[in-house]
């Protein structure tokens, strides 16, 4: 980290903590620092990650109330009443893999830590393990009292510094950052394809009951299935045009190794930028391999199982 980088500039104010050979003493921190060893960030990896954030928690639920609905008008209204068996079994199968993909990348990326870098780092102790050269300097954080990597960001929602933070998402309740973009992507591209695909079976539907009548292919009155149909179009192609964008902006972003901050603020890359193969291999693992649409990859439900004894503290709590 040379001081002539200025790849910590950021929307928060940042100051230089100590360049090689200056020493660090214990008064230089706050008195309300939680002081975390080398070592904490190891340690919060083992927790589950969770954002006390209202407005968060109140749109991630929204989003899953929007699906579920989804499911339900597509189920019941569309496919369940249909004649065609191979049709409903089909288009049923389809459909709610795709929308239970959507909704575990949803939770992976709301419950992942998205990089957060430990607070209250800068100790002495720390400072020692880094084993700098002459001329370079780290900076601390003011509002999280921790040293800022190299294209960490201070999100004030999450009160942390989060490594390669890309923006901070209300409808995920979380940042996402180094950690968690993955899922992020993953969660875009389900959510396009199941509001395609609902678009698709309501066209499809409204054509096949303009040739008889409405009562013969819903289980709903003909007033009430238009309705829920046309909340469900409305709803499926604003899901579509924000989600296709967003999805289109992520692997733009991962291809040019450019975090969304990064690129709005015209930063100009002190870092070595990834070839475009080498970005997305980063972000999803390598080698390429059909995993890297699985949300499901890397749980393990005895690791989840033993999460859950945890304890809440700040604004994210361990469960």
């Amino acid at each position: 980290m040379q001081s002539s980088n200025h790849r910590l500039r950021d929307m928060e104010q940042h100051h230089p903590l100590l360049s090689a050979g200056s020493d660090v003493e214990s008064g230089s921190l706050s008195a309300d620092v939680m002081v975390g060893g080398p070592h904490a960030h190891a340690a919060g990896n083992r927790t589950l990650w969770f954002i006390q954030d209202s407005c968060g928690m109140v749109c991630a639920s929204i989003t899953w109330f929007l699906v579920l609905y989804a499911e339900f008008v597509v189920n019941f209204v569309m496919l369940l009443p249909s004649k065609n068996f191979w049709y409903s079994l089909l288009n049923g199968a389809a459909f709610n893999s795709l929308a239970v993909l959507a909704l575990a990348s949803h939770l992976r990326t709301m419950l992942t830590d998205p990089g957060a870098v430990p607070k209250g780092n800068a100790t002495k102790e720390y400072m020692e393990s880094l084993q700098l050269k002459p001329g370079e300097v780290i900076y601390k954080c003011p509002k999280c009292c921790s040293i800022k990597p190299e294209r960490a960001h201070h999100c004030s929602i999450c009160k942390r510094c989060i490594r390669k933070m890309d923006h901070h998402c209300p409808w995920v309740n979380n940042c996402v950052g180094e950690k968690n973009q993955r899922f992020f992507v993953l969660f875009t591209m389900y959510i396009a394809l199941i509001s395609a695909h609902a678009l698709a079976l309501s066209g499809m539907h409204f054509f096949s009951c303009i040739k008889v009548q409405w009562n013969e292919c819903s289980d709903f009155s003909p007033g009430v299935s238009v309705l829920l149909l046309i909340f469900l179009c409305l709803e499926a192609i604003l899901f579509l045009t924000f989600t296709a964008v967003m999805f289109g902006t992520q692997i733009h972003s991962i291809c040019n190794d450019e975090t969304e901050i990064e690129r709005l603020k015209n930063e100009k890359p002190t870092w070595e930028r990834r070839m475009r193969w080498d970005g997305m291999k980063a972000v999803f693992g390598s080698p390429p391999s059909v995993l890297w649409c699985n949300p499901f990859t890397g749980l393990r439900l005895r690791r989840l199982l033993l999460l859950t004894q945890g304890r809440r503290g700040g604004s994210e709590f361990s469960v």
